[in-house]
This record gives C-alpha cells, sequence and structure tokens, in this order.
C-alpha cells in the first residue's frame, strides 16, 4: 500500500509543477511493473487542446515510451476520477486498475464538472444536444468491409 501513496504523491506533485506551468490541477502517472512509464499534467489551456487532459497524456507518454497501446499490464493514477473521456481511453489502453485521489464532485466545486457530459451519454443517441445523424451510411460502411478482408491487419 505504501508504494501506491507514493505514486499517488508524485501525481499530485505533478499535478502541483503543472499549475505553476499554466495547466489545470490534474496529474497523472503510469507504472508497469514498477517503473513510471508515463506522466501527463492537464494542458487542455497551454495546448488549446480540449483532449489534454492528465490521464490522456500520461496514456499517450506511456504508450511512446513502451512501443505499444496496450497498457494491461500497467497501472494509472491520478490525481482525480477520470471524466468521461478519459475513462474511454482507459478502457481502449486497456488499463485495468486505476487509483484516483478527489472524485468527480470535488472536480466540480472547483468548476470541472462533467455531470452534463454523463447524463447525455445515459441518453439514446436521438435525445442529446449534439445533434447526431447518420450520413451515408451505406458508403462508409465500405470501409469496415474492406478492413474485415484484409488478411494482414493489426488486431486491437
Amino acid at each position: 500500500m505504501q508504494q501506491h501513496g507514493n505514486y499517488m504523491q508524485e501525481a499530485i506533485a505533478l499535478a502541483n509543477r503543472n499549475i505553476e506551468n499554466g495547466g489545470g490541477p490534474f496529474g497523472a502517472l503510469i507504472v508497469r511493473k514498477g517503473e513510471i512509464v508515463g506522466r501527463g499534467g492537464n494542458q487542455v489551456t497551454m495546448l488549446n487542446d480540449p483532449t489534454a487532459h492528465a490521464e490522456v497524456m500520461a496514456i499517450r507518454d506511456a504508450t511512446k515510451t513502451l512501443g505499444t497501446y496496450n497498457l494491461s499490464d500497467c497501472v494509472l493514477y491520478t490525481t482525480c476520477e477520470p471524466c468521461p473521456m478519459c475513462m474511454g481511453a482507459i478502457y481502449w489502453a486497456r488499463i485495468s486498475h486505476v487509483y484516483y485521489g478527489n472524485n468527480r464532485k470535488d472536480a466540480a466545486n472547483i468548476g470541472f464538472d462533467d455531470e452534463l457530459i454523463y447524463r447525455e451519454l445515459a441518453l439514446p443517441i436521438n435525445q442529446r444536444s449534439v445533434l447526431m445523424e447518420p450520413l451515408l451510411s451505406e458508403d462508409a460502411i465500405s470501409t469496415f468491409k474492406r478492413w474485415q478482408e484484409m488478411p494482414d491487419k493489426k488486431e486491437y
């Protein structure tokens, strides 16, 4: 348990350094077999990139370090409960264990409220506030068929 606390302390220190550098109050790191392989701080405003959350940045760093998109043997330490976007990235990266400090209510209390997204995702697609409508589905399906028929594709 002590080692987990040490990693979380490192994520907290990363968040504090990130604040000092003009970023958001979030830090994350990824550990594989006792070694930190990825670090990230929230850089949304620094990069003008709404996807530059700490967890996503740490995943990007870890995949670059390890040369793989599969982080199933890694653990994520993050200073806050991941938002829906970051949870999607965590699932795609196959990270099986996440330790977090603050929760989503703590984040909402300082202006980082994801509740709208949680509510929207629970709605049927035609009831969401972002208009979603199919277009050229018959044409687009050809790319899936092409992929499905490729004998040498790299599955993920």
